[in-house]
């Protein structure tokens, strides 16, 4: 690992390609995570509408997508490809400036929420190559961290956010760190705009998506996903599931994850494609085909 990949490998999660299909429309679930998403769009802008929500939909030449406990489902016209990256709640104040509350539970330009980079689409749409286009974005977030850089209370919201993801009880997850529970609360409002149960809710639903998405299950097999996820039972993921994602597992895995023909689905965030890009091949996030629905 270069020392330019270093510096980003706590701060970025995913840095890949993505490519929403072929035809006049892509169209993705994007469901909820434990990271902050970039959907930054090759050409066309991208149109984003929360599935559960009456607000109208809207459309980002570059979209940031904050913490987010419901799904929306994101759609390209034109030339459907991009490059999609997600950052943990502390690469955000790091690399863009502000923190993950700022964004929570909506989504917002990439030149609203960090004006340095607005560019940065129109420049990825110039790069003939995935390499190219990797480095232009590595390049763009190293700028930001030198600008901005972690916060001094950072080490303390790291190892909230570990205790919170190694334990379902908050009060737990607080004498691990060794804080009052009203103090672990109170930062992770003010950090991330969500609270410490509706985090490890995130984590939860995170955690059974990646294990649905690599062994591909059935029915049969959702309730060994449950337990190992978290969850009480495998009605309490399926009711999770519904909540979150708004359809049932075993849906999802026919119309987005393996069962539907198009490889492992790692579909984590508002956006995401499914495995990582390679030069010469850009994966696909979602098959070809009508919108997700509810």
């Amino acid at each position: 690992m270069t020392r330019q990949h270093s510096l980003l490998g706590r701060y970025v999660k995913t840095l890949d390609a993505y490519d929403l299909g072929p035809g006049p429309v892509g169209v993705h679930r994007g469901l909820p995570s434990t990271t902050v998403s970039l959907t930054l769009p090759l050409d066309d802008p991208v149109e984003i509408e929360w599935a559960a929500r009456s607000a109208p939909r809207t459309r980002h030449r570059a979209a940031v997508a904050g913490l987010h406990l419901d799904a929306a489902e994101l759609r390209q016209r034109g030339c459907t490809r991009g490059v999609y990256v997600t950052l943990s709640p502390l690469g955000t104040a790091a690399l863009l400036g502000l923190p993950a509350s700022a964004l929570a539970g909506h989504v917002a330009d990439l030149a609203d929420v960090a004006p340095a980079l607005a560019d940065l689409p129109e420049r990825l749409a110039g790069c003939r190559t995935w390499p190219q286009r990797r480095a232009l974005v590595e390049h763009a977030l190293l700028t930001g961290l030198a600008r901005h850089g972690e916060r001094d209370n950072a080490p303390e919201l790291r190892a909230m956010l570990a205790a919170l993801a190694r334990t379902s009880r908050v009060h737990e997850a607080a004498e691990l760190v060794g804080c009052s529970r009203r103090h672990l609360s109170g930062r992770l409002r003010t950090e991330l705009g969500v609270t410490p149960k509706e985090y490890q809710r995130l984590v939860r639903f995170e955690a059974a998506r990646s294990r649905l998405a690599a062994l591909g299950t059935t029915q049969a097999g959702l309730a060994d996903v449950a337990a190992a996820a978290g969850f009480a039972d495998q009605a309490h993921l399926t009711r999770e599931w519904r909540a979150m994602a708004g359809c049932a597992p075993t849906r999802w895995l026919r119309t987005e994850g393996p069962a539907a023909g198009g490889g492992p689905a790692h579909c984590r965030s508002l956006g995401e494609e499914t495995a990582p890009g390679t030069a010469g091949s850009v994966p696909r996030c979602s098959r070809r085909g009508g919108a997700p629905t509810a």
